[in-house]
């Protein structure tokens, strides 16, 4: 399976100390060279440069050379992500922003993003969903109240 990432899922995913579950999950991840440098950015959270700096065994960084035109409106991490998705015949690519994952699916590559993460990781038993959402929910990240609601219901004992 290869799965490429962008920044968003990683940096949700190690703000809420859940990234071993990306290697349980798929293996191996690759990132392009854009999603690595906003992992390192000055802006990056503490947390999530610490991180970075001591880079995983299952983290590969691959550096994007050509980016498709109609992808040039996204962030670099969106559009490297997509092309390095598409470029790799990637089985998944780990999207948050609404519009990459509309662009990425346009290409035909499968979509997740970093609840689809969380949800597969509990249906495998890997995480208790609703101490992932607590911990998400303490960070910046935001989705619709409805989704984590369900999402919370979905695996109530």
């Amino acid at each position: 399976m290869t799965v490429v990432s962008n920044t968003s899922p990683l940096n949700y995913l190690v703000l809420t100390e859940l990234q071993h579950v990306l290697p349980a999950l798929f293996g191996r991840v690759l990132i392009p060279g854009a999603v690595f440098r906003e992992l390192s950015s000055p802006a990056a959270p503490r947390q999530v440069a610490e991180w970075r700096s001591n880079v995983p065994e299952w983290l590969e960084v691959r550096e994007v050379s050509q980016i498709p035109p109609d992808l040039l409106q996204l962030g670099a991490g969106e559009r490297e992500t997509i092309a390095l998705g598409h470029s790799v015949d990637a089985t998944l690519v780990l999207l948050d922003e609404r519009r990459a994952r509309s662009m990425a699916r346009v290409r035909g590559l499968a979509v997740s993003g970093t609840l689809g993460v969380l949800d597969l990781a509990a249906e495998r038993r890997l995480i208790v969903m609703s101490e992932a959402l607590d911990r998400l929910q303490r960070t910046t990240f935001r989705a619709p109240p409805r989704l984590l609601r369900q999402l919370r219901e979905k695996y109530v004992s």
